[in-house]
């Protein structure tokens, strides 16, 4: 409550910005070439990554490009990935997406409009971008943007930072094209889908969609041996919200958690904890991490200390309650 003062302000603040930009004070620009922006309204943790994964396979035999600001990164500017790249160039998601999928385009850039107009200048422009986290960098206007809020912690019932967790209020909601209600259970019925439908208020003609995520076998951070099911997981997670997958885990393994913040990098006291936590385990164990943990493992001194544990990473993949509208819908716009 004693934060409630400062959230006036930040809401005032933010508030004024958007009016700028929806009168027209402040420029948007609107690409050459189509674009597709995927965000939230909240502070992370609604599912961005495996999303944006979901858009670049529905896009497969496109010239597909991601642009991405590439968080936790330590270089500046416009920065196009190769297979030269780490996490400290490019970021973790950059850096996992280039990985997983060679034939896209993977670059960071702090400012979107740049980032697409040096796109469009390579010998070969990609056909259509993928912006990453791109809700509140209004100086660019996506062909189609995707809101996500998560199941569990939705926007209309959230509130501004400080009090809460969304970046500005939830009438931003009114600029995206679709909303994705993200993180679902899978049993989730139909009229539970209807009654949220009724408390995210979509304005007329947005789309409302819900999703949930599968998780994949473990797959070996630095290759060797394919994983055998054991007693006891140690999970190392540096994401915003691990809750859903430690439930996963835990369903039929006895679960220790080492948590560090989101997008951390592993230091080599980090490897140390981790080796440390793991060796006091008894029995047969292994270390699982997440994919985007995994990609700021394969830095060279992260790789020499944690080389030669069973660590493996566990692979998800997003799936619509309504793939095929989703899907045309998706197409459609584009």
């Amino acid at each position: 409550m004693l934060l409630l003062p400062l959230t006036m302000w930040y809401a005032v603040v933010v508030a004024l910005r958007n009016l700028l930009f929806d009168w027209g004070c402040k420029k948007a620009v609107s690409p050459a070439l189509p674009t597709i922006g995927i965000g939230n309204l909240r502070m992370g943790g609604t599912g961005k990554t495996p999303h944006t994964e979901y858009i670049i396979r529905l896009l497969e035999g496109r010239h597909t490009a991601l642009l991405s600001r590439g968080y936790g990164r330590s270089t500046n500017g416009f920065v196009l990935a190769d297979s030269n790249c780490d996490a400290s160039q490019i970021g973790d998601e950059p850096l996992m997406m280039a990985k997983k999928y060679p034939n896209l385009t993977v670059a960071v850039c702090e400012s979107r409009v740049e980032g697409v107009e040096r796109l469009m200048q390579l010998p070969t422009p990609p056909e259509v971008v993928v912006l990453d986290d791109v809700f509140q960098h209004r100086h660019i206007k996506p062909e189609l943007t995707l809101l996500l809020t998560e199941y569990g912690d939705p926007y209309f019932a959230d509130h501004i930072l400080p009090f809460g967790n969304l970046r500005e209020s939830r009438r931003g909601r009114r600029r995206a094209d679709i909303i994705v209600v993200t993180k679902c259970p899978k049993e989730l019925t139909d009229a539970e889908r209807q009654t949220i439908c009724k408390k995210l208020k979509p304005r007329a003609g947005q789309e409302v969609y819900f999703s949930y995520i599968e998780y994949g076998q473990p797959v070996p951070v630095y290759g060797g041996e394919a994983y055998a099911d054991v007693d006891s997981l140690l999970v190392v997670t540096g994401i915003a919200h691990p809750e859903p997958l430690l439930k996963h885990l835990q369903e039929g393994h006895n679960v220790t958690h080492l948590r560090f913040a989101d997008h951390h990098g592993f230091s080599i006291s980090n490897c140390q904890k981790i080796r440390s936590a793991f060796e006091r385990i008894d029995g047969s164990k292994a270390v699982i991490t997440t994919e985007k943990d995994a990609a700021r493992m394969l830095a060279p001194e992260v790789r020499a200390q944690l080389e030669g544990l069973p660590l493996y990473y566990l692979p998800i993949e997003v799936h619509f309650f309504d793939e095929e509208a989703f899907n045309k819908a998706v197409i459609k716009k584009l």
